[in-house]
């Protein structure tokens, strides 16, 4: 049978493809020193980024990044327990970086900081793989921001107004309600898919999380990645990464993404151990220069693109409510807005703890109208004149009729905290939000009634 030149040529491609995969020998390192968490090795032959397989007489015991080079030696940190790992084993470079599945098939899985399924409900029915390195679009790709995006929650709706594709800092201290936040805007949100990375959290808070604050019908539409503080150093920040892949995966197919990522100090903290591991010098209050520059690479993944949008919401934890140490004061530099949860108000049972003065959102003026911006401005004029004459006002030192703008501010401080609280349970539209806010300020006679 004669072949024409196009047939035989098509044939023969088919056998390269088929053969290029085929490894005619393998190059492998070898273990020459274990300290802690930072292994060395003498090759392979292996860039940083790339994952090596520790083999013992042909067994995968663990699987390691390359993270750098010290002299001739090669340097990786374990993605996994470093229990019977020790000098001499060998060490095979696999030539390509961490890569995650993705598609529809991973909505309502749990996964770990690696991208496997942790739920018990069988193989993941992925579409493809994808790189856990960043995609960030080119800027010029990236559309402005001009849509609303609703939260369900009222004090973020009306006073610090999101829009598709902003990425917003939830700050906090610990045990101010920052996970039953995450699990209303999960839970109640306008988005298509929701994808919540988890990293650093204690073990027992990620099932509270799920089945307390997220819900069944909140599941249902997410991807949740956790990675508990127990995890080896790389594998929270790998869950961090591989929570962005998966987000943008569906960015890419034209979806509205919420990402929320909890919590960006613990993402932080993990990359200064990995830093201190490999030498770097510790710059501000410990945290080395690379927990800098992991900083904007991860949180400029979230945002708009020619296609989909990703809303990023990425909590911070602040030492004993300092807003001005370096993560919160480097992420809020990085951000489009803050929302502060004020500790004060936790106390009063005054629930979402949400701190409206001290919030902003960069991008509201884009997406809110005229009439939306100017009430807004008027209620938190409102409570700025409250808040600066709280002190008299509370021991009955302030005498009614002195200022017209502190009577107004007494006379709308109950509705306006009445508004701004919420249960964990309801869900409010923006429409709603803004008719009830109206209506406190139309009582009151700060603003003319509108429609």
């Amino acid at each position: 049978m004669l072949y024409d030149a196009a047939s035989i040529e098509r044939h023969f491609d088919a056998y390269l493809d088929f053969v290029k995969p085929v490894e005619p020998a393998r190059i492998y390192g070898r273990i020459t020193e274990v300290i802690g968490i930072l292994i060395e090795s003498t090759g392979p032959a292996a860039s940083v980024g790339d994952v090596c397989n520790i083999e013992k007489n042909g067994k995968l015991i663990c699987r390691a990044e390359v993270v750098g080079f010290r002299k001739e030696r090669t340097l990786l940190m374990p993605l996994g327990p470093v229990e019977g790992i020790h000098p001499g084993l060998m060490v095979a470079a696999t030539g390509r970086p961490l890569s995650v599945q993705v598609g529809d098939g991973l909505l309502g899985r749990v996964l770990d900081g690696l991208g496997n399924p942790i739920d018990g409900k069988g193989a993941l029915k992925a579409s493809g793989t994808r790189s856990a390195f960043s995609s960030i679009p080119n800027p010029l790709a990236r559309k402005r921001i001009t849509e609303k995006f609703q939260t369900s929650v009222r004090a973020i709706d009306s006073l610090i107004t999101v829009g598709k594709g902003q990425r917003l800092g939830i700050f906090a201290g610990s045990g101010v309600g920052k996970s039953v936040l995450m699990g209303m805007l999960a839970r109640n949100c306008r988005s298509d898919i929701n994808v919540i990375a988890l990293i650093g959290e204690r073990g027992r808070e990620v099932r509270e999380f799920i089945e307390r604050d997220l819900g069944p019908e909140g599941l249902a539409r997410s991807v949740l990645v956790v990675a508990t503080s127990d995890q080896p150093a790389l594998i929270r920040i790998k869950g961090a990464l591989v929570a962005a892949s998966i987000a943008e995966h569906f960015r890419d197919e034209g979806k509205d993404v919420l990402f929320l990522a909890d919590s960006v100090t613990r993402l932080a903290m993990a990359q200064r151990e990995v830093g201190l591991a490999i030498g770097e010098p510790p710059a501000t209050k410990g945290y080395t220069p690379s927990v800098f520059s992991l900083l904007p690479q991860f949180l400029e993944r979230a945002g708009t693109s020619d296609k989909g949008t990703i809303t990023g919401l990425f909590t911070v934890l602040v030492d004993g409510d300092d807003m001005e140490e370096p993560i919160a004061d480097a992420v809020r530099s990085i951000l489009d807005g803050h929302i502060v949860l004020n500790r004060k108000l936790a106390h009063r049972n005054h629930f979402p703890a949400i701190d409206i003065l001290q919030s902003i959102s960069r991008c509201m003026s884009d997406v809110v109208t005229k009439e939306h911006l100017m009430l807004a401005g008027a209620i938190k004029d409102s409570m700025a004149a409250y808040k600066e004459n709280e002190d008299l006002i509370q021991i009955g030192a302030y005498a009614v009729g002195t200022n017209k703008r502190v009577d107004n501010a007494i006379k709308m401080n109950e509705p306006i905290n009445g508004f701004l609280r919420q249960a964990r349970d309801t869900a409010s539209t923006l429409e709603e939000s803004l008719k009830m806010l109206g209506e406190i300020a139309k009582v009151s006679g700060l603003v003319a009634a509108k429609k």
